[in-house]
């Protein structure tokens, strides 16, 4: 007698077709963040609904492996998505953790997330940032040192033309990248790097806009790469617009797409106009907004520059 094929069955099979494609098509998100979750919960919270975006977005996740922190947050809103997506709980996850064996043996073996995730061993950590950035686009998200040094690798390579030119997320959760920002254009401005184009999102629903922008206007970045380049600092500049006109309208990214491309194809002098001067408003508001929340930090930042000051004067004079 034949065995009944069950739910879990189906999604098994799902399943097994879902990570073959992995390996070959579809749209590949690499994540880089801490393995530590940071003090204040929203890093965490973020970097979850992070994780739920990229499933419901149709991505596919490549992370440096980890069950703890801002990765494991993300990590495990990609397995409750799928879950939620394929209403099957008992089985493996579409998820690429890239590691070496080294790193490998710091995790519990134990750890129920790690025995879902396809876990692939690189020789070294050269070796494994180089097949992460196998991935079409890359987000940082909040981080320490690790992060930061992934960052600037992958700023070097792309710089250098050892890396393929891709699209850079930074998720500026509560402000997190504001001094790297800052760093990234002086040193930009004074002459030392290249401009490197990050498209930076502030809250969830920023990101849920770029990424829909990613998907149905800049498509997969093994086309053309300067094509790539030239398309990122596009999508910097328009971003603020299409944010601003889906708040306003609830319309989906691809009419909103739609709408400009008509404009701009087959409208009038007077309608192009128009359009392109929303598009500068929206840019110029978002940055001014930006401005002003850097402002405040930096008061904040005076303030306690300020007090360890003080601090290190009573010390001094009471030696």
């Amino acid at each position: 007698m034949a065995k009944k094929k069950t739910v879990c069955d189906d999604s098994k099979e799902l399943l097994s077709t879902f990570l073959k494609e992995n390996k070959k098509d579809g749209i590949r998100v690499f994540v880089a963040g801490g393995s530590r979750g940071g003090h204040n919960p929203i890093y965490a919270r973020e970097t979850y609904n992070l994780g739920k975006t990229i499933v419901q977005m149709g991505f596919k996740l490549d992370f440096g492996l980890s069950n703890t922190g801002i990765m494991g947050a993300v990590a495990r809103g990609v397995m409750d998505a799928w879950n939620e997506k394929q209403q099957c709980s008992n089985r493996e996850f579409p998820i690429q953790g890239i590691t070496t064996e080294e790193y490998f043996k710091l995790y519990d073996s134990e750890d129920v997330m790690l025995k879902h995730i396809n876990v692939i061993f690189a020789k070294t950590l050269e070796e494994r940032k180089q097949r992460l950035l196998d991935a079409d686009f890359v987000v940082f998200a909040p981080g320490g040192v690790g992060t930061l040094d992934e960052l600037a690798y992958d700023c070097v390579a792309m710089q250098d033309g050892l890396l393929e030119k891709k699209p850079f997320i930074l998720y500026n959760i509560g402000g997190f990248f504001h001094h790297l920002l800052e760093f990234l254009k002086s040193i930009s401005n004074k002459g030392f790097s290249d401009p490197v184009p990050f498209i930076v999102v502030d809250n969830d629903f920023e990101l849920e806009v770029a990424f829909e922008l990613l998907k149905s206007k800049y498509g997969k970045c093994e086309d053309d790469k300067n094509k790539v380049y030239a398309n990122a600092r596009q999508l910097v500049y328009e971003l603020p617009y299409f944010i601003k006109r889906k708040q306003s309208t609830k319309l989906d990214i691809v009419d909103i797409i739609r709408d400009v491309c008509a404009v701009r194809a087959f409208g009038t002098d007077e309608e192009k106009s128009i359009l392109e001067g929303d598009i500068e408003t929206a840019y110029l508001e978002k940055e001014i907004e930006r401005m002003y929340d850097r402002l405040a930090k930096t008061g904040r930042d005076t303030s306690v520059v300020s007090y360890k000051l003080s601090r290190l004067k009573r010390r001094k004079k009471n030696l």
